[in-house]
Parts: structure tokens; sequence; C-alpha cells
């Protein structure tokens, strides 16, 4: 299997060179709207102070300079890259087919944001209550991050097949039938998915077009980023849902015990630390336990 290198740098550089096109990206996203949209002074001038290179001059249009549009090239170009590189750890799911790999290297584009945002709040509690001068914009960058976050975490679940499922009556049914639940099942979510994005695009493209802000000091995105991902995450979820409906269609039935929810290699490091017999250099057996607590009454 593929999973037989992994953890290599490549795999933790490209999620976090990713980030950090996406991040430029959206956040010079303005300028891409003035460029290609219709005239609006009103985000011509919200865009005027929030420009990361105000010196360098457009390049195509009013606003976006030649770093804006390089980032918006490498964006795409990093996750080629990213999802030709990923590789499937040992604990994943096993099913691998090329298109498998979008949900996998999003899911190490999460892990990175993990790391991100705990960054952020370090920093945040670091100069509140060790330097006493709190930032503006870190709590709002932390529930932006939270939010890509958990969405993209939705989608790498779906393919990790890990979402909450109840398999009293699925495991007790053939596997014909099995299939018929699992059809069933793809069919709600993708009409779940395509209502959802049929109701709610307009709403989402004029947020975005008008590039809607939260309206505190630091005032980020918020409205005009969240809402349309929404319905680009469900719209690959309900994608992900039919490939694992294909990939699933062959498979042999799988009887979903307690005992899936045990990790084999984390029980094997407990064995390697306290020994076989249950001891190790600190004895954790209960008689050892239960002997301290009597010593510790006499």
């Amino acid at each position: 299997m593929e999973h037989a290198k992994t953890g290599s740098l490549v795999e933790w550089l490209v999620p976090l060179a990713f980030c950090a096109c996406m991040a430029w990206v959206i956040w010079q996203c303005p300028a891409f709207i003035l460029d290609l949209g219709p005239q609006n002074d009103q985000l011509a001038a919200q865009f005027a102070r929030t420009d990361l290179l105000p010196t360098l001059s457009p390049l195509f249009g009013p606003a976006g300079d030649i770093v804006d549009y390089i980032m918006l090239v490498l964006t795409p170009a990093v996750f080629v890259l990213g999802a030709l590189t990923v590789r499937r750890a040992p604990m994943e799911f096993e099913s691998w087919r090329p298109i498998d790999r979008v949900a996998v290297f999003i899911g190490r584009v999460t892990m990175m944001l993990i790391v991100l945002m705990t960054c952020v709040m370090l920093f945040e509690v670091f100069m509140r209550y060790v330097m006493n001068d709190g930032t503006i914009w870190a709590n709002e960058m932390t529930l932006w991050l939270a939010g890509f976050l958990f969405l993209f975490a939705g989608l790498y679940a779906m393919q990790q097949r890990s979402h909450i499922r109840i398999f009293l009556l699925y495991d007790a049914v053939p596997r014909w039938l099995q299939r018929v639940f699992d059809t069933i099942s793809t069919t709600l979510i993708v009409l779940f998915a395509f209502f959802l994005i049929y109701g709610s695009y307009g709403d989402a493209f004029r947020k975005f077009m008008r590039w809607e802000l939260l309206g505190t000091a630091f005032d980020p995105p918020l409205p005009a980023t969240l809402k349309i991902s929404i319905l680009l995450v469900i719209a690959l979820v309900a994608i992900q849902a039919v490939i694992n409906l294909i990939s699933d269609w062959n498979a042999e039935p799988v009887k979903h015990t307690a005992a899936d929810d045990i990790d084999e290699d984390e029980l094997a490091a407990l064995r390697a630390a306290v020994g076989q017999d249950g001891t190790g250099e600190l004895d954790v057996t209960r008689a050892a336990i239960e002997g301290s607590q009597v010593k510790r009454n006499d």
C-alpha cells in the first residue's frame, strides 16, 4: 500500500504552502472582483485600506498587481502538487482512488489549519496576559480559521467513512440490501447538496461580490468567504459520497463492533511501555496500585 512512506518534509511543506497561497488570494480577493467584475467604488475604497502591497502598479485592471496574480496561479498549482504527493497514513481508510487524493490532501490542509489556529490563540494569550497588550484580530482570525477547518474536516471525514453512522440495522441485512441502503443515503446527500446550493447560491454570491465584512474592529470578510465556501465544500462532500458508493459497491460485508474503535498501534505502544505482563519500569497493575493505597492508609 501507499502508506509505506509517510511524514516526509514535502507532505508538511506543500499543505503549508497551499495555506499561504490561499490566504493571500482570499485576503486580496477584492482585487480580482474589481478587475473582473463591475465597478464598485465602495469596494475599491475598502481595498485601498487593506491592500498588502499598495505601492505596486495594477497589472490587468484597476486593483490586482503582479504578486496577486502569481499567487492566484500558484494556488491551484500547489493544490495539484499536494494531491499528487500526498500519501495514505497507516490509520487511514484503505480506499485509494486517484480522486481520493483530493480529499486526503484537504485533510492535510485541515491539520495545518489546526496548527495555525493554535499558534494564533497562543500568540493572543501571550500578548494579553504577558505583554498586557491584546490584539484586535486574533479572536476573529481564530473564528475564521475554525470555519474553514470544520468545513474541510467534514469532507475528509466523508472520504474516511468516519462520519457518524448507526449500524444496528445495516449489519443485520444481506449485502444486496446494504447496497440499497448505501444508494438511498448517497441519493439523500446529493439531493441535500443540490437544494442547499440551489437555494443559497444567490445570497452567497451577492455577499461574495460585495465582499461583506464581519463588522468588528478587525473586520474580516467572514460572511463573504465562509458562506460560499459552505456551498463549495457541500458539493465536494456530495461528489465524495458518490465516489464512496462506487468504491465500496463490491466490498465484502463488514460487521461493526466496539473493537473498531481500538487503535492497534496505540495498544502496541502501551504494551511496549508497561510490558507484556502489565509491568514495566513503572508498575501500573491493579495489585500494585491497591498495595500502594494500603501502605498510605497504614
